[in-house]
């Protein structure tokens, strides 16, 4: 556990490092436009979430893991109440056993410093929508190619031919997208250079950036 979840802190990292390296030319994202990205805490309390306690609370935060059946359906459901903050500060901070709740919680103090302790707790807030989770997801995945901003100027964009997809205006469906992002562009006619991301990502991280795209989306254009 303890090394998959340093790999996929250093993977979202090294995305996101790449992103902002990379030459700027007229028109893409500026590195001040990845950092704005970098130095957000729900971006960065999203890779926490994924890399240290995702293993146990699931994805959505539901309880729906690889440990749930070591401790009991419906334990690890995590459910926030914004009027308990130090509440939940303490039971991240100092394990489950501080607060009455179960043993198997980690003193995470001894493992996260504080800024990353902050920022998963600030994650934890819109965990059950959808569209946020997507979000971390779309923005540790792809903007080096479709651009902080969806609309396809990402800092790679000018590397290819076609250039990525303005997916601010798209017209594809819900159905098509995932379809795309699942099996890569190549199975689908178009790009080769688009992933198939259905070998990194989970389903469930699949419908969570369909439901982030669809808040991006301004004006859908017909189909070339």
């Amino acid at each position: 556990m303890r090394i998959s979840s340093l790999l996929v802190s250093a993977m979202a990292l090294l995305f996101l490092s790449a992103a902002t390296n990379l030459t700027y030319a007229k028109g893409t994202d500026t590195r001040k436009d990845i950092r704005a990205v970098t130095s957000d805490p729900l971006i960065r309390g999203a890779i926490v979430y994924r890399s240290y306690c995702s293993l146990c609370h699931g994805q959505k935060g539901d309880g729906k893991a690889r440990a749930t059946k070591l401790y009991g359906e419906g334990t690890l459901v995590i459910k926030m109440d914004k009027n308990e903050p130090e509440y939940y500060e303490k039971l991240v901070r100092h394990g489950g056993s501080s607060v009455g709740r179960s043993r198997y919680m980690p003193a995470w103090e001894d493992e996260l410093s504080d800024e990353q302790m902050s920022d998963v707790l600030e994650y934890l807030y819109v965990l059950e929508k959808p569209e946020m989770r997507g979000k971390a997801v779309f923005l540790t995945n792809c903007i080096l190619c479709h651009g902080v901003k969806g609309n396809g100027k990402g800092r790679a964009s000018v590397l290819y031919d076609p250039p990525p997809a303005d997916l601010t205006r798209s017209d594809k469906n819900d159905t098509y997208k995932k379809m795309i992002i699942t099996m890569g562009g190549a199975a689908m006619g178009r790009s080769g250079v688009m992933p198939v991301w259905g070998l990194q990502l989970k389903e469930e991280e699949i419908d969570d950036v369909i439901a982030y795209l669809r808040t991006i989306l301004v004006v859908p254009l017909p189909e070339q």
